[in-house]
């Protein structure tokens, strides 16, 4: 994906209140170090040459530690530049539950899986749906719901959202 992209997604995260991070692929594990408030867990993330491994997050959490995280690293296989909406994809790993339990979300997306709009990524999406891979939730920044009050149990998504954008091999 272009850098043009990168930017134009980045754009969109700030106007939704959500930082983002561009980095080198040998930069991702510092970066998330530096971003996770302990204690943090984590899925191992699903691109090949990248890893959580060496990242200060508990991989594959216990129900217990996932409810005491306050930070939660996941990955993205897909990311739609002009909106800075993020898939989260059901994987046994339990993206899902890590995206969406802790207060903070650290997001690892590849630039190269960057789609322009709507209608590049639902093009992405039924390529998916068709290899049997159906289960996505597309989030865009942090929850709104904190500003229920009280009213609101239960999971409604972090508070706050860090998009690192690992940038291409050149």
């Amino acid at each position: 994906m272009s850098t043009g992209s990168v930017e134009k997604f980045q754009q969109s995260l700030s106007r939704l209140d959500t930082a983002s991070t561009a980095v080198a692929p040998d930069e991702l594990v510092s970066t998330v170090a530096d971003l996770v408030e302990p204690p943090a867990v984590g899925a191992e993330l699903p691109f090949d040459g990248l890893s959580l491994a060496d990242a200060p997050v508990t991989l594959d959490p216990s129900p217990s530690r996932l409810s005491e995280a306050v930070t939660g690293v996941s990955g993205s296989r897909m990311g739609i530049a002009s909106l800075g909406t993020v898939a989260v994809e059901s994987r046994a790993e339990g993206d899902e539950f890590i995206a969406l339990y802790p207060e903070r979300h650290v997001v690892v997306v590849r630039a190269s899986d960057l789609r322009t709009d709507l209608s590049d990524a639902f093009g992405w999406l039924r390529a998916e749906f068709e290899e049997d891979r159906q289960s996505f939730i597309l989030a865009t920044g942090p929850s709104s719901t904190g500003d229920m009050g009280a009213l609101v149990q239960g999971v409604h998504g972090p508070e706050e959202v860090h998009v690192i954008i690992v940038r291409d091999n050149e």
